[in-house]
């Protein structure tokens, strides 16, 4: 095993980081920022950083939510276009890390297999994979920014007969850099916001795109511009636009959100009209209409319209229907209609996952993520200095990784001024909470997870909240030493004091 890299001089660090995307740097900014003098080492599997906006390299990626919101809170989204692609995002991620001094911290190509938590330590012993071996790191804090969902193995669909197509198969998540789909047909399997993204980039060179879907997806057009953020840009310091753009556009989003929960059928009734409008006579009911209310799943972001101008070009078409299997030249449908094809994209989905598939463990004990609550959104019911970002499902990933990361800082430097080394939310078996659902969204992701998810319940102390506007004022209000996070030395020392009390 190789040896083990911990700080400089050999001592544990103070935080571990998993992730050098959005949650990871992050945390990191927020260290460097709140927890001067504090060590941290962000691990990466990856050879860059960005997480997602790395990974992803399909046609057209880009933010399915406005920048001046997946931005951070502390760094202004200067873009012109507020719906940002891929390489954008990765470009103010880049200067994030460097304007910062956060780059030397990390260390890329560092997969982490395992972290158990050592009471008698009190110390997370990580075993990671690197280029040169495993090794081991310890650290007194474990800060997960590893995302939710599979990196290695996307939701296979089933779909049969895949080996029979002569053409090529391509999942958006693993993209290969040499297809070329210019002149050529191809069917996008999926009505997610992957294919949302995909139809329309593709449709600029393909001979034709059909974006195949089971049932419909509620869809919302937007400008990728935001004109009253690049006008109050132009006249005020960076700093106070972004503040007031941010604050209009986490309004917006909440306004809509509660609109669409109490009056469904209006917000059903507004998306109709606009994507009506958007569309014209080449509107079908049947194809533009979910099963579904608004919000009930995520609303699907098309940027200036682009998906509903390339079906009214001729160049992209939707159709609604379920595969019967996939042939030697494209789809066969239940309906008995056949989707000729040169290529086949399924886009039908992501796998979640916890903890990025670290194996984490007490004292050697597995943990079961669906036994335990979580904590202020973050931490977890009996499981010491550790703390996980899962972003909103209504709202900007990064408005909860803000708030957390700040919360978990705060922590930290309680603890260093208290001189205790541990704080792990207790809750006893007898507790007697009311579980409550926080995912009230029909979403298949969220649906094939639920068995793996930690639990919430109704006291807002132990629950995934999903109102970024109420969570942000609670956490900052809240104090952290509530009388629920017990912060204690670790048990080496708890044993030498009782003993030196005894004495």
């Amino acid at each position: 095993m190789g040896a083990a890299r911990n700080d400089a001089d050999g001592a544990p660090l103070d935080v571990v980081i998993v992730g050098a995307g959005i949650s990871g740097i992050g945390m990191a900014a927020h260290m460097e920022a709140l927890c001067p003098g504090r060590s941290y080492a962000v691990l990466e599997r990856r050879e860059r950083l960005g997480g997602t906006w790395d990974l992803f390299r399909y046609p057209g990626v880009r933010s399915d939510s406005d920048m001046h919101t997946l931005g951070f809170v502390f760094e202004p989204w200067r873009h012109e276009k507020s719906i940002a692609d891929g390489p954008a995002i990765l470009d103010y991620l880049d200067r994030i890390v460097d304007q910062r001094g956060i780059r030397p911290h990390i260390r890329f190509g560092t997969q982490v297999l395992s972290a158990d938590w050592d009471s008698a330590a009190g110390l997370w012993r990580i075993e990671v994979s690197t280029p040169s071996g495993l090794g081991q790191i310890a650290t007194r804090f474990l800060y997960l920014g590893s995302g939710y969902y599979d990196y290695d193995d996307p939701y296979d669909a089933a779909i049969p007969g895949k080996a029979s197509f002569a053409g090529r198969i391509v999942h958006p998540q693993f993209w290969p850099g040499d297809l070329d789909y210019a002149g050529k047909r191809v069917v996008v399997i999926g009505s997610g916001a992957t294919a949302v993204t995909v139809v329309p980039a593709m449709a600029q060179t393909a001979a034709h795109v059909t974006m195949l879907q089971r049932t419909p997806t509620w869809m919302a057009a937007r400008p990728a511009r935001d004109a009253i953020a690049n006008l109050l840009r132009r006249i005020l310091p960076d700093k106070l636009a972004y503040r007031l753009t941010r604050f209009k556009n986490i309004q917006m989003q909440a306004l809509v959100y509660r609109r669409a929960r109490k009056s469904p059928h209006k917000v059903r009734a507004w998306l109709t009209r606009q994507t009506q409008a958007q569309l014209g006579s080449h509107y079908t009911a049947p194809d533009f209409t979910p099963p579904y209310d608004p919000w009930d799943q995520r609303l699907c972001l098309v940027p200036d319209g682009d998906l509903f101008a390339a079906v009214r070009a001729g160049r992209a078409s939707v159709v609604t229907d379920r595969i019967e299997t996939i042939d030697a030249t494209g789809v066969q449908l239940a309906s008995g209609r056949h989707l000729d094809a040169d290529v086949i994209v399924t886009a039908t989905g992501l796998a979640l996952t916890m903890a990025g598939k670290i194996a984490v463990s007490l004292d050697g004990v597995p943990i079961d993520w669906s036994q335990h609550y979580y904590y202020k959104a973050c931490m977890f019911s009996n499981v010491p200095n550790l703390a996980a970002v899962f972003g909103y499902l209504n709202a900007s990933w990064t408005l909860r990784a803000d708030i957390i990361a700040d919360y978990v800082c705060r922590l930290i430097n309680l603890m260093a001024t208290r001189d205790v080394a541990v704080a792990t939310p207790l809750l006893p078996a007898d507790h007697g909470l009311t579980d409550d659902d926080p995912f009230n969204f029909s979403s298949g992701y969220i649906a094939r997870a639920r068995q793996l998810l930690p639990k919430s319940a109704a006291d807002m102390r132990w629950r995934l909240n999903q109102d970024y506007v109420r969570d942000r004022a609670w956490m900052a209000s809240d104090p952290i030493d509530d009388g629920v996070l017990r912060l204690e030395p670790v048990a080496g020392e708890r044993a030498g004091a009782a003993l030196e009390a005894a004495l």
